[in-house]
């Protein structure tokens, strides 16, 4: 069904509106007016960490009350927030640091919400992603955004193995203790393309290092590696993957390429994605032609 938002109604409401409101990944002075003003005026803050909120607004001087939604309670406190902007409070999200609901708790919140007929307004503001591939010295369009790879390794090489024929730049989020064997995977699996590494953005040590993977690997081995990094990779060549080696499927049924990674035990719904990407067609054409076909 459509369904149609006017964020900036003078009319009565309903229910109340959720906020989604960016805080600084860094440094303080990247907070926008709007984003305090906002913060001020709702009636309840939901925070990811209430303890690292309050230092925030405490420099800002804001006083309105927060209460805790993460990861691990967002189900509880998915339905306070409800139940909140059932009685009209409006009410802001904020993680930790960047944009909410990226990488971070807030989408299921989100799509409760508007389930009701409420409002989510978002503000703009700074993200990691988008502020480490402008600087990257890699093309930043088209890109893809991917976030975190699985911790387990084995479930890494499946995301690395889908994530080698796309042409977009691709943005990848790690930590510090994976970073090593993360590079070292993404050589198997990627080859050696060109990528950046960025840490610390926006603070005093805000550091980047470029190069190819070969060299960044070198420096990982050589260095203390501290910080969360955001990874800009370089795209496949559109030419390169094209090449027969690449096009191993190309006499198979959609349903033997998806049935050849489920024999490799990778689960049905990557399986799909994987053949989607390197047929370039739509998930659900793929779906269709192995559920249903």
């Amino acid at each position: 069904m459509l369904k149609r938002q006017k964020s900036f109604h003078n009319g009565e409401k309903e229910i109340g509106d959720l906020y989604l409101v960016p805080t600084p990944i860094g440094n303080l002075e990247d907070m926008t007016f709007r984003a305090i003003k906002i913060l001020k005026e709702v009636d309840l803050i939901a925070a990811e960490d209430t303890r690292q909120s309050r230092k925030l607004c405490n420099y800002f001087e804001i006083e309105t009350s927060i209460f805790s939604y993460h990861e691990h309670n967002k189900e509880t406190s998915g339905n306070r927030v409800l139940e909140l902007l059932q009685q009209k409070k409006n009410i802001a999200l904020i993680s930790d640091a960047g944009m909410p609901t990226i990488s971070d708790p807030g989408s299921e919140l989100v799509k409760q919400v508007l389930a009701l007929g409420g409002s989510v307004i978002p503000l703009p503001g700074a993200n990691a992603a988008l502020t480490a591939l402008i600087a990257s010295g890699i093309s930043p369009q088209p890109f893809y955004f991917f976030g975190f790879l699985d911790r387990q390794k084995k479930e890494k090489k499946n995301q690395l193995e889908s994530l080698r024929g796309r042409i977009e730049t691709i943005i990848l989020y790690e930590s510090p203790h994976r970073l090593k064997e993360t590079l070292q995977l993404m050589k198997e699996y990627l080859g050696n393309r060109s990528i950046c590494l960025s840490r610390e953005l926006t603070k005093k040590f805000e550091e980047f290092i470029r190069g190819n993977i070969d060299e960044v690997i070198k420096w990982s081995e050589e260095n203390e590696i501290r910080g969360e990094f955001c990874i800009i990779v370089e795209g496949t060549d559109e030419d390169e993957f094209s090449t027969d080696e690449n096009m191993w499927w190309s006499e198979l049924t959609i349903m033997d390429h998806v049935e050849h990674y489920i024999e490799q035990d990778v689960p049905s719904k990557e399986a799909i994605k994987r053949v989607s990407i390197e047929r370039g067609i739509q998930k659900r054409e793929v779906y269709q032609a192995y559920h249903i076909d």
